[in-house]
């Protein structure tokens, strides 16, 4: 039987690369997507593949109820879900305001939440399936500038942690990707700033003026994000797949020295790799 997978934030980077190698290899795909389908409609013609649109927003709950019931109507069933709609703030803990920080986790916490939650149920009847909750290697790091995103994505891998433990033994697996810096729309559409930090008054301005574009260069100009499909297919082919996998160079770097140091050396390499001033002893900025 022909497995069904449905797959938020489906329009464009991520999603739609895992959209259209997934329907390559034999899934019917179901693509979330909150606006425009273009780019993924005219990628699947291009590449030959047919991938079913959804409409579907994450922060809305009739949306995925009714995406979720769609997928059903028409599939059956739900094998699989990958939870890939996510949004970032470039913003200071000191900036960051009361609904740019709630719109941060509303989408990639609580938006995947919903959506893990209206599965579930389709799931643990069917007795399998395989959920994956793409995060980054910043849920297992801090970078200045990020901490809102930060940490939404350490929220992402706690929640895959403790869901493992309660739907394991109904015969659900659930992973998630500790995705690097790829070559994605994430800039242009997925990266919002708050105005007060980018200001030229900010006293965060130098910071800001040196670290914003090492991230914006990153994503702008980074690979393409096929390797995260080939994982999302890789861990819904392999039961025995690890927990978190780690895709792309940063993640690949970091996280393992995240495990292997204590916190002050790790913060001391985090320092030194990106070209960041350490902390004054008395407390201030170096």
């Amino acid at each position: 039987m022909t497995q069904s997978v449905l797959i938020t934030g489906a329009g464009s980077g991520m999603g739609l690369a895992t959209a259209l190698l997934l329907a390559e290899s034999g899934y019917r795909v179901f693509a979330g997507v909150r606006g425009s389908d273009a780019d993924l409609t005219a990628a699947a013609k291009a590449r030959g593949v047919e991938v079913s649109t959804v409409r579907l927003d994450v922060q809305d709950t009739a949306s995925i109820r009714a995406a979720v019931a769609q997928v059903m109507a028409e599939a059956g069933r739900i094998d699989v879900l990958v939870n890939n709609a996510g949004y970032g703030l470039l913003a200071t803990v000191e900036d960051g305001t009361d609904d740019e920080i709630f719109r941060q986790f509303d989408v990639n916490v609580l938006g995947l939440i919903r959506m893990t939650r209206e599965v579930l149920p389709h799931m643990r009847e069917a007795g399998s399936g395989v959920i994956i909750n793409i995060s980054s290697f910043l849920g297992r790091m801090g970078l200045p500038l990020l901490a809102h995103y930060n940490a939404s994505k350490y929220a992402v891998e706690g929640i895959t942690d403790s869901l493992r433990l309660e739907v394991g033994p109904l015969g659900i697996r659930v992973h998630s990707i500790l995705a690097g810096l790829f070559g994605t729309n994430f800039v242009r559409k997925g990266l919002a700033a708050n105005p007060a930090t980018t200001s030229e008054t900010s006293p965060y301005r130098d910071l800001v003026a040196h670290f914003a574009p090492i991230v914006a260069q990153a994503i702008n100009e980074g690979p393409s994000p096929e390797p995260i499909a080939r994982a999302v297919k890789d861990i819904i082919e392999n039961p025995d797949s690890d927990i978190a996998v780690m895709v792309g160079q940063e993640a690949e770097q970091f996280v393992p020295l995240r495990r292997s140091l204590s916190d002050k050396e790790f913060e001391a390499q985090v320092i030194a790799a990106f070209g960041l001033k350490s902390a004054r002893p008395d407390g201030g900025a170096a």
